[in-house]
């Protein structure tokens, strides 16, 4: 019996192990246009949930800026629902500047181009599904 219980586990860690390796990934690019300047940085952030849009990054890098433009490349991303926002850190000090009212004094954007009204953009403007390799373009 125990031989039988041996080779079931087996089998089981067999499949659960290669359901692990087909899942599919894939490469999100991100290309931001129109930026005010070159100068400092562009933080660049996904998320993967609603919950988490905008404060939780799933996954996140920061990108050098060259003829007010930047191209990042996600790799390895799990087949799923992702927004993505950016900011442009002009004065390279870490964060997003605002004004005392909270509203940001640097560039910022999200997937989709989708943006707020009296507030952030929402995650059901800025999501996509990631079915396959993705070029995602954001326009400020």
């Amino acid at each position: 019996m125990s031989t039988l219980l041996r080779l079931l586990i087996i089998v089981l860690v067999h499949i659960f192990t290669s359901q692990i390796q087909s899942q599919e990934e894939y490469n999100i690019t991100v290309k931001v246009n129109g930026l005010s300047s070159n100068e400092g940085k562009v933080f660049l952030a996904i998320y993967d949930t609603e919950e988490d849009f905008l404060e939780n990054t799933f996954k996140g890098t920061t990108s050098s800026i060259a003829d007010k433009t930047c191209e990042v490349v996600f790799e390895n991303i799990p087949k799923g629902i992702y927004a993505i926002s950016i900011f442009h850190d002009e004065n390279d000090n870490g964060k997003m500047d605002t004004n005392f009212m909270g509203i940001p004094k640097e560039d910022y954007g999200c997937s989709n181009n989708a943006s707020g009204f009296m507030g952030p953009p929402k995650w059901k403007d800025a999501k996509f599904e990631l079915t396959s390799d993705t070029t995602i373009t954001i326009n400020l």
